[in-house]
């Protein structure tokens, strides 16, 4: 039978490349994922992860099976990978985004065997993305998981599960690859719906290593929508004499997806129109070695707190984990190739063809995954090239169209969808359909959390102006904006400390104000949102005080108090934005209640309406003097399996908990129990709100923070560390 261990603890490491014979005195003890080198959150120099590292490994094995074969199953290593076992090469591999496989059966000996795998961080230029500028930092290591798998000699390699007319006879066809096959070997697949229960069953018995499964009477079907994400399993078996010898189960959904020469978006017949943000996998200090907690948590802060119905993978295929994610809560994905505005040699094109074979092998059976990107960000027209990846998509994939991100308007348009990076400021008219804006906003309006009001009020209300755009416009699929969180970058772009500031959200995954308006978006039904933009100081403007007043909410109307002063009822500004659910509140002719130079300036008080009735309120005090250390963490336990994390935010507030963005001080922590603190400790401070990280060890327990800033009243949390799951999510 089939085994998948998980193999990420009790790695070795060294940040240079030694000979296969070094002692292991000089390594380093460390658990996947891993990054080789760990930096600040800011002014990060690229050049300090471009090394050659090595990394060590023991296997005790015993050979005591009989046919059976032993892969080592790395999810991602950047950027280039020599795998040895004892003395021998096993495996290479060029590229970082995705998997590869390494049959290790024949190499293996019994007793220890030592796995060493060389890992070339360098930015080459022979390995895409580079060749030429990218607009996003490669950090180097294994940075995702791997896994040791155990497999029969004939076993199933891949499946790819493909529905047909989910609306009106839905069917469901099952093709599995096998690595072999023999004589009165039978297949057998069961449909299980989400309880567990079968509702379909399909077998053979197998004369070729493909084998195509078709199940019949699905009428009862559940779809799966982003409303409700339902997800059904589909369990293959091999049978030789009715003995099991090989099984593999895959979660999948019934859904109908289509972009459609209209202009819309359909989803199960309906026309969704399409919302979201672009989405970089990288993080503060650990760079892009996010264990399943936080890359899991990223798609719950596109879904749950930024309103995405949609989520661009920019710009290669991401983790997992992520995907996982996506499916279970309804988020929907374009995923695509790695790249940004270069194309290379033959060579580098042959990689480009290889890792969109594996990112689809790997991923098309995601319900949440609607369109392949099957063109390098931003290149330019290589029509043999890029016919070859369309083609290459459709044959693995005929149940998916493909997308092809350009920022010039006369271009080729071989993809089933004209996906366009719309900087103008505005909504250009789609020249061809169906039509998709996958970047808009971003470097046009770079805006740093502590920045001062009017920037920050108005880069919020370029997203909003954007969607309400799109929203009006039919020819229009939806919107992606650029992007959802900060992002480290190479010298040449970003700002002064090689920060992107283009998220509305930054690289804590902390809002801005635009992720107000995003947020702001949600159906009152699941979250309620009243959200002024405003520091509430008078003198954050040109020419001081606070009028007009901007607020993003979910409500029906609200009303403005300024300390004992009613300044009246205000709606929603739907003249100014026709298209939007939820437009901003506009408040004006706030002047005359708290002007410039007036002796005296009161409290903030704001209530939202729905329905004539109280729904929110929010306070925001005047005086803007630090009253609270805020300290939390995301989840109340961690997993003991050594790289189990979460965020440890903090923050500066008035009396009422709103960060103040110039509370500028340093912030010392102290950590009890079996985790470590992984960032700034000392921690400077800037724009009142930040986070760091706490990762488990191995060891259960209870862990304990605190934190403290002069002036102001510490703060202290605590966690469990709890056993490790025995399987990974």
């Amino acid at each position: 039978m089939r085994k998948q261990i998980i193999f990420n603890d009790d790695w070795k490491f060294i940040d240079e490349r030694v000979d296969l014979d070094f002692p292991d005195t000089g390594f380093q003890k460390i658990t996947l994922p891993h990054t080789n080198r760990m930096f600040s959150h800011q002014n990060i120099n690229n050049s300090e992860y471009q090394f050659t590292s090595t990394y060590r490994k023991q296997i005790t094995f015993s050979r005591d099976m009989e046919n059976t074969l032993i892969y080592l199953w790395f999810g991602g290593v950047m950027m280039a990978s020599t795998v040895y076992l004892n003395d021998e090469l096993v495996g290479e591999y060029l590229g970082g985004f995705a998997p590869f496989n390494v049959n290790i059966t024949d190499y293996l000996k019994n007793g220890i065997n030592v796995l060493t795998v060389y890992v070339d961080s360098n930015e080459r230029k022979d390995v895409p993305p580079y060749g030429h500028l990218v607009d996003y930092l490669t950090f180097g290591g294994i940075y995702r998981d791997v896994t040791l798998n155990v497999l029969p000699v004939h076993h199933i390699d891949n499946i790819y599960l493909k529905s047909n007319r989910v609306l009106t006879d839905p069917q469901l066809s099952c093709l599995v690859r096998l690595s072999g096959f023999e004589l009165g070997l039978k297949i057998v697949a069961r449909l299980l719906d989400q309880e567990g229960k079968e509702v379909g069953v399909t077998g053979t018995t197998i004369e070729d290593t493909t084998v195509n499964l078709d199940f019949d009477s699905l009428d009862e079907i559940r779809l799966w929508d982003i409303e409700d994400p339902y997800l059904y399993s589909v369990e293959v078996s091999l049978i030789s004499e009715e003995k099991l010898e090989d099984s593999l189960s895959l979660k999948f959904g019934f859904r109908e997806a289509e972009f459609r020469s209209d202009g819309g978006f359909y989803l199960n017949g309906s026309r969704i129109q399409l919302f979201g943000l672009n989405r970089h996998q990288t993080y503060p200090y650990i760079g892009a070695a996010a264990p399943a907690r936080l890359q899991r948590q990223d798609a719950d802060i596109l879904k749950y707190e930024l309103a995405c119905n949609v989520v661009r993978t920019s710009h290669y295929p991401q983790s997992p984990h992520f995907l996982n994610r996506c499916d279970e809560i309804g988020l929907l994905v374009f995923e695509e190739i790695t790249g940004w505005q270069h194309i290379g040699d033959e060579k580098w094109q042959t990689l480009v063809l290889d890792e969109l074979r594996r990112m689809i092998e790997r991923d098309r059976n995601h319900p949440s995954i609607i369109l392949w990107g099957v063109r390098i960000n931003e290149s330019p027209d290589d029509d043999e090239l890029y016919s070859q990846t369309n083609q290459l998509a459709h044959d693995l994939d005929p149940g998916r169209q493909t997308g092809g991100v350009r920022c010039i308007t006369e271009s080729s348009f071989l993809e089933d969808v004209f996906t366009y990076n719309d900087f103008s400021n505005t909504v250009i008219d789609p020249v061809k359909t169906p039509y998709l804006i996958t970047e808009f906003a971003g470097h046009m309006f770079p805006t740093k959390i502590w920045d001062h009001e009017e920037r920050l009020i108005d880069h919020a209300l370029l997203h909003a102006r954007i969607h309400d755009l799109q929203q009006g416009n039919k020819k229009i699929s939806g919107a992606i904006g650029w992007c959802a969180f900060d992002y480290a970058t190479h010298i040449e772009f970003g700002s002064g400390d090689r920060i992107c500031y283009h998220g509305v959200m930054d690289t804590f995954r902390l809002p801005k104000w635009a992720a107000f308006f995003y947020k702001s978006q949600l159906p009152p039904e699941k979250e309620i949102v009243l959200k002024a933009a405003t520091h509430w100081t008078m003198g954050d403007r040109s020419g001081g005080g606070n009028n007009p007043l901007t607020v993003f909410s979910n409500c029906d109307e609200i009303e403005v108090l300024i300390g004992d002063i009613n300044v009246g009822k205000f709606k929603p500004d739907h003249m100014t934005y026709p298209n939007l659910a939820h437009p901003p509140i506009i408040v004006d002719g706030l002047d005359q209640y708290s002007a410039w130079g007036q002796r005296q300036f009161f409290d903030l008080h704001l209530v939202g309406y729905i329905k004539g009735e109280q729904a929110s309120e929010q306070w925001i005090a005047s005086n803007r003097l630090p009253q609270k250390l805020e300290l939390f963490t995301d989840t109340d336990y961690l997993f003991s399996n050594g790289s189990d994390m979460t965020r440890l935010v903090f923050r500066i507030t008035d009396e009422y908990g709103n960060p103040l963005p110039y509370a500028t001080t340093i912030v010392n922590f102290k950590l009890e129990g079996e985790a470590d603190l992984i960032g700034d400790n000392p921690f400077l401070l800037i724009g009142g709100q930040g986070a760091v990280y706490l990762k488990a060890r191995h060891q259960k327990g209870k862990v304990t923070i605190s934190a403290a800033v002069d002036g102001l009243p510490g703060a202290s949390v605590s966690l469990d560390i709890i056993p490790a799951e025995s399987k990974m999510e």
